[in-house]
């Protein structure tokens, strides 16, 4: 409910609709480090793997479902979206985790080195380039973007594990 209204404050009542994004990646990250008590750069990984990969889904849904992101004009298909992503993300997922699939990271033994480092850069570079794609808002930028940022993440975190195990 605290994301749904910091999004809803700064879209409708400030103004700041290219700057929600960022701002939810933040505060998931915070959340990852603070309550799960991730190590900052797996929270980071996860978190925008995460939202790279829901953006690529709900792209897919606007091009197949709409044809492109003008033609969403009222608050009913923007809600009719949003459920429909939700439908895809949650059986999609719930498929992958009853098959055993997902990461296993051992917290403990992240440790910060040269690489982690210039990974944190990377990520925080992706995190200021997608203000800026959502500023542009061109869609398929976007979905090339995001697919390569979630390729990118998901072939260093399946990496990090096997060198962890």
């Amino acid at each position: 409910m605290l994301n749904n209204l910091q999004s809803y404050l700064l879209r409708n009542e400030l103004g700041m609709s290219n700057v929600a994004p960022l701002v939810l990646i933040l505060i998931f990250i915070m959340f990852f480090t603070a309550v799960v008590r991730m190590p900052l750069v797996l929270s980071i990984i996860a978190t925008i793997s995460g939202y790279a990969m829901f953006a690529v889904i709900q792209t897919i849904i606007v091009l197949l479902v709409f044809g492109s992101i003008s033609n969403i004009t009222g608050v009913a298909e923007g809600y009719f979206l949003q459920l429909m992503t939700a439908v895809v993300v949650f059986a999609a997922f719930s498929y992958i985790y009853r098959k055993g699939k997902g990461f296993t990271f051992d917290l403990d033994k992240l440790r910060f080195k040269l690489e982690d480092i210039l990974l944190s850069v990377l990520i925080f570079g992706f995190v200021i380039g997608v203000s800026v794609l959502l500023y542009y808002n061109d869609i398929l930028l976007n979905v090339l973007i995001f697919l390569v940022m979630s390729a990118f993440l998901l072939y260093y975190s399946t990496r990090k594990e096997r060198e962890d195990a």
